[in-house]
């Protein structure tokens, strides 16, 4: 198999080669549930053996739901597999992967408003829609993942200070339930189904079209600039300076960064060019121009630059790159701004494929905490100070800005947050989860929450703290109206709410 992230994965292919593959299904009829496929989170820290179905369309995924229901079987929702825990994983069950029932039905070039079935990617539709005009209005740091795990991740990108979730951008969606029924959700219409499947980790259905406003632009080019920063508190007061007038706004943190210098880091401000800006627009629209290098300096590939990475995957290695990474930032914040693609600037993670291979058998968790303005800056420097008391140090710190928007199970606020990259490996597995713990303990105290397609260290009386009351309460109450029989789960569910 080839992972569209990273490339071939060598002990995945071997896998395939040893997997049954069963004949095409008749239209209608679900495809049998291969055998027992390896079913991983995409930061490698987790996985478990699960039969997979993957329907090309409607009527075969929902035959996989109805013989699943026959069968006493539970469904996992899984699209390109990008979310780095557990969201994705069905120990004992099924894994339902939607990324091959991915047709883009339509596009208004008038309006932006594009209609897609399930496993769309980013890439996908951004490749199709540039050309025209337009860019998806939110994008992940990769360009990989489907609408539907967009939707039911509520994605958030660069620019959510701005615009907003993936959610804001949805207009409609048609969501497959346990019953068979397929139902239409919007502001309007089944309302409180449209603010509780978005961002509900596919939990109470599986979507099947989803109706998505996109943004008109000028150019396939951005104007970018960068700003490098002493610490957390001048990093933030740079953001509430820039974020009136900025389009995308990210912070990188040196995690390793102590005393006066803890949270030190580098800004990026990203923003749209105007009518006219653009000499040759019609270049830079083209999907050609938005194409990322294959090769560092034109010669090395950058397939195998996790190579290279690898041997720095340890504090000191990684304290040497983060502290070059601060001097290359001084260097780039006196360079005036300068243009670049579209893609370049929101796909950091596309750079380098493979690159979590740096990091080991053992991968890695993302841990992405949320917390309200107010408290923010008192949280995360106690995050960053606890992390160097226990000697667990983040490899990797990016800082963003937010707003709140209306779906029940949302991480977004008026807010900040910090996403932290830790190395897993065998030896200080149970020490970083207890770290961890300790950390969301901080997160809470703060009325911090976080956001699922990350996640794989919460417990169950975490995952609750985090949330109102009444809107737990409304989700699960929907869980058991659409879902009564529990089809939908996956270890992430039962991790955390399942037990509610």
């Amino acid at each position: 198999m080839s992972d569209p992230r990273t490339g071939p994965d060598p002990e995945a292919q071997a896998l395939a080669r040893q997997m049954r593959r069963p004949a095409s299904p008749e239209p209608g009829r679900a495809a049998a549930p291969s055998a027992l496929e390896h079913v991983e989170g995409w930061g490698m820290a987790v996985g478990a053996p699960s039969r997979v179905l993957r329907p090309r369309n409607l009527d075969e995924l929902r035959a996989a739901v109805v013989q699943s229901q026959r069968d006493g079987a539970t469904i996992g929702p899984r699209g390109s597999g990008c979310s780095y825990g557990d969201a994705s994983v069905n120990q004992g069950g099924r894994v339902v992967d939607t990324s091959r029932f991915g047709r883009i039905l339509g596009f208004d070039a008038a309006t932006g408003v594009a209609e897609l079935e399930p496993g769309v990617t980013i890439k996908d539709l951004w490749q199709h829609i540039l050309p025209k005009g337009y860019w998806p209005k939110v994008v992940s740091g990769t360009m990989f993942p489907t609408a539907a795990g967009a939707a039911s991740m509520n994605i958030h990108g660069k620019n959510n200070f701005a615009v907003g979730t993936f959610g804001d951008a949805i207009r409609e969606f048609d969501l497959l339930l346990a019953s068979g029924e397929v139902v239409t959700a919007n502001r309007e219409q089944n309302s409180e189904l449209f603010h509780a499947a978005i961002g509900g980790f596919g939990m109470l259905g599986l979507f099947t079209r989803i109706v998505l406003e996109t943004k008109k632009v000028h150019s396939g080019e951005m104007e970018v600039s960068a700003i490098s920063t002493r610490n957390l508190g001048e990093m933030m007061a740079h953001f509430e300076q820039q974020k009136s007038t900025a389009d995308y706004l990210v912070g990188w943190i040196d995690c390793f960064g102590k005393d006066e210098q803890l949270g030190r880091g580098l800004i990026h401000v990203g923003r749209y060019l105007k009518p006219g800006e653009d000499p040759t627009p019609e270049r830079t629209l083209t999907v050609e121009h938005q194409e990322l290098p294959s090769r560092i300096l034109g010669v090395f590939p950058k397939s195998e630059v996790w190579r290279l990475l690898a041997p720095f995957c340890n504090d000191f290695g990684m304290s040497l790159i983060n502290r070059s990474k601060v001097w290359s930032g001084m260097l780039e914040a006196r360079r005036k701004p300068y243009r670049q693609s579209h893609a370049g600037f929101a796909f950091l993670l596309d750079y380098v494929p493979n690159w979590k291979w740096a990091y080991g058998k053992g991968g890695l968790i993302q841990y992405q905490s949320f917390v309200p303005k107010e408290t923010a800056h008192a949280v995360y420097t106690e995050l960053l100070k606890h992390c160097h008391w226990r000697g667990i140090t983040p490899y990797l710190g990016v800082f963003k800005r937010h707003r709140p928007d209306p779906f029940l199970l949302t991480h977004a606020m008026d807010g900040w947050s910090f996403a932290m990259d830790f190395r897993v490996t065998p030896e200080n597995r149970e020490a970083l989860w207890k770290h961890c713990s300790e950390l969301t303990d901080i997160v809470l105290s703060g009325g911090g929450r976080f956001y699922f397609a990350k996640d794989l260290v919460l417990r169950a009386d975490q995952a609750r703290a985090m949330f109102p009351s009444d809107n737990l309460e409304r989700f699960l109450a929907l869980k058991q109206e659409y879902d009564p029989a529990g089809l939908f789960a996956t270890n992430l569910w039962r991790r955390l709410f399942a037990s509610a």
